[in-house]
């Protein structure tokens, strides 16, 4: 199923979301781990979110 860049820049914040609430549980219960992951994870779709040319391009 093709998406949309708009679809999926959604699709990419709403993650950004998800990552936000779990690092404030990991932040309450010290998790460095965890943390560690969410930032790598953060990084890898910021990347996608914001690359150039667009993850899909508008034929």
């Amino acid at each position: 199923m093709l998406m949309t860049e708009k679809e999926l820049n959604c699709h990419l914040l709403d993650l950004l979301d998800l990552i936000d609430d779990i690092q404030e549980a990991a932040e309450t219960d010290q998790a460095e781990t965890v943390l560690r992951l969410l930032a790598k994870k953060r990084k890898q779709i910021n990347r996608k979110l914001y690359q150039k040319p667009p993850l899909l391009s508008e034929e």
